[in-house]
């Protein structure tokens, strides 16, 4: 098992896994207090797009034991509480953890991660659970979600 020391979270360093956008903190154009459009995601024909609610307990050690990736659409979380750690892999026919990066999420950040990324969930840095919220299309954890699991010299524990 390797490690691997999460980084900041630049425009730059996270441009291959997608984009994201300081709620708390807005910045750019805007109409008064209304900071538009500044996360963008592709939604195509009738599948209304859901938001869900994702409890993560801070584990002991953080140790990406497995991956997952949508074919066809982004998906957005945003963790509610406290600052994150997430991982990200470029898109591939399969997972190679030896190419993951790991970024910290300040709270109230949001993460639009682009098809085909290989990612896992957030986990908390500085709380004991964080509270996320999750945006897929309606059922796309059913029928757009691969997961791989890795073998044991595989896996990776994130740092700060």
């Amino acid at each position: 098992m390797r490690t691997l020391k999460a980084k900041q979270l630049t425009p730059e360093a996270f441009r291959p896994y997608g984009q994201f956008y300081d709620l708390l903190n807005p910045q750019g154009p805007h109409l008064g207090s209304f900071y538009h459009d500044k996360v963008l995601v592709s939604v195509a024909g009738p599948m209304p797009f859901a938001f869900s609610s994702l409890v993560v307990e801070r584990p002991e050690r953080m140790i990406v034991t497995a991956d997952e990736y949508h074919d066809e659409t982004a998906e957005i979380s945003l963790c509610l509480d406290c600052d994150t750690v997430i991982h990200v892999t470029s898109p591939s026919k399969g997972p190679h953890p030896e190419d993951m990066e790991a970024f910290v999420v300040p709270k109230g950040t949001i993460i639009a991660i682009n098809p085909g990324v290989w990612h896992m969930c957030s986990l908390p840095i500085d709380a004991s659970c964080a509270h996320i919220l999750i945006g897929l299309p309606e059922r796309t954890y059913v029928r757009d979600c691969k997961v791989v699991e890795y073998a044991p010299e595989d896996q990776v524990e994130l740092t700060i």
